[in-house]
């Protein structure tokens, strides 16, 4: 029996996980047929997440399709995830000159052709996942391992100037969407001791076409340290896995 291949949408918040079970608990016919998702979505990302029913066997063949996102990034800010589910280690000026600045920077970024995977990743190294080592506080005694990757394009779409008072509720909302411990409270506490409320940020947003196993977090982290500043992930999401492409209005499973 061929496998079939199911289009989600994975809520802000979700694991992917959930979003299968929520897919299963709502479709009748589904509830005992073994599925797996073909490529991780973190939980302060959302969008297209595909799904193999049925004869799992074979997931690896469909794992290196290409991707699309769209995604912002948050100019002056640093957190251990490099999104905003992560502890505020740094923050840096807000860039000048961006516009000026921007073509550059994408042209920089897109030469890339390896990248370190994120501490707080699910790859393992010695048998443990990377987020165990730093939750553990250990990830300084082992190797992150890289991978090879390629941005087949990416164009900067629009920045925006949003107060940090204005940040500071939308961050929370957020991070309130995640079940489970993500380090939640302790996150909120950094970020509401970074968060400066008679100040501005910037915000710009970006569309990427990358291959598979590219970590759009990552990619702004990396943007942030070609400006001499910091910068991580505001929001993300994917919109395209091979041919498969985010329908509107998405397809969804709530």
């Amino acid at each position: 029996m061929q496998p079939e291949i199911i289009s989600l949408y994975k809520n802000l918040g979700d694991t992917p996980l959930e979003c299968i079970m929520r897919f299963k608990a709502q479709h009748v016919g589904y509830e005992k047929i073994p599925m797996t998702y073909l490529g991780r979505l973190d939980p302060m990302a959302e969008g297209l997440l595909l799904v193999l029913a049925g004869n799992t066997r074979d997931k690896k063949k469909y794992l290196e399709w290409d991707k699309e996102y769209e995604f912002e990034v948050l100019w002056g800010f640093e957190t251990d995830t490099y999104d905003i589910l992560g502890l505020v280690t740094d923050t840096g000026p807000m860039p000048t000159k961006l516009d000026y600045k921007m073509e550059k920077l994408l042209e920089n970024i897109q030469k890339k052709k390896t990248q370190s995977y994120p501490a707080y990743s699910s790859r393992t190294v010695g048998g443990k996942a990377l987020h165990t080592w730093a939750r553990e506080g250990k990830i300084d005694e082992i190797e992150i391992p890289t991978r090879s990757i390629k941005i087949f394009n990416i164009e900067h779409c629009d920045t925006r100037l949003v107060s940090q008072i204005d940040l500071l509720p939308e961050i929370v909302s957020k991070i309130n969407l995640v079940n489970g411990d993500f380090r939640q409270k302790e996150i909120i506490k950094t970020w509401k001791g970074a968060l400066d409320m008679r100040e501005m940020a910037l915000v710009s947003s970006f569309k990427a076409s990358v291959s598979s196993g590219t970590y759009i977090r990552s990619l702004a982290h990396e943007m942030g340290k070609l400006l001499d500043t910091s910068a991580l992930a505001y929001s993300i999401k994917r919109t395209r896995v091979g041919e498969y492409k985010l329908e509107k209005p998405p397809l969804t499973n709530e």
